[in-house]
């Protein structure tokens, strides 16, 4: 039999997955007296589910994540801003020259840092991790509402209604009210989270 949330092989008659550690759907008490799934529930989500991931364990696991980030995008951004400064050296400060060398570098910047940001979140948390580095460290993952593995699809939703719109213009004063909501919630979600339909678990 397989585990419905991560897709482990697991022992049949094994209540709970040895991977997620979540429970196996269509384990009964019944079967051998142990804790089970009830059927008046959805797959991977209990009566007693209180594992909801709050604010500051995903404040943390978000640092981690930009930090991750950082070391190989820094060497790229000296290397790029670095290869102007001959020129500015003999323009000698003329702003034609300065906007020219500067705007491509920095709009090419902000289009490789939202790609990278973009593809790293939605494909970890889409993987079998179901995390990103930073959540994984902290025992956090992504799931949907019924507590399976989310798509790409829904996880890039996931990301642009949060973090893809905090590059935008007053986009980081939405992203700030965005991640509050999480405090104040009843399963910890973000709007982010509550528009892509998804949940941000921790282990216990």
């Amino acid at each position: 039999m397989f585990c419905q949330a991560c897709g482990t092989n697991v022992a049949d008659g094994t209540a709970f997955c040895t991977s997620c550690g979540r429970p196996i759907v269509g384990y009964s008490v019944g079967q051998t007296g142990a804790v089970a799934v009830a059927a008046s529930y959805p797959a991977g989500i209990t009566a007693s589910s209180t594992n909801y991931a709050g604010f500051w364990l995903r404040v943390v696991a978000a640092l981690l994540d930009n930090i991750i980030l950082t070391v190989p995008i820094a060497p790229l951004v000296i290397l790029m801003f670095a290869s102007i400064l001959p020129g500015l050296a003999i323009a000698r400060g003329n702003p034609a020259f300065v906007i020219a060398a500067f705007l491509p570098r920095l709009i090419f910047l902000v289009i490789l840092l939202l790609a990278m940001k973009w593809l790293y979140w939605a494909l970890m948390e889409s993987s079998s991790w179901q995390a990103t580095l930073g959540k994984k460290a902290l025992g956090l993952y992504v799931t949907d509402l019924e507590g399976l593995r989310v798509s790409f699809g829904k996880a890039s939703g996931r990301f642009w209604s949060g973090r893809g719109l905090s590059m935008v213009p007053l986009g980081n004063l939405y992203y700030l009210v965005d991640c509050i909501c999480c405090g104040f919630t009843d399963k910890k979600q973000a709007v982010h989270d509550m528009i892509a339909g998804c949940l941000v678990m921790r282990k216990l």
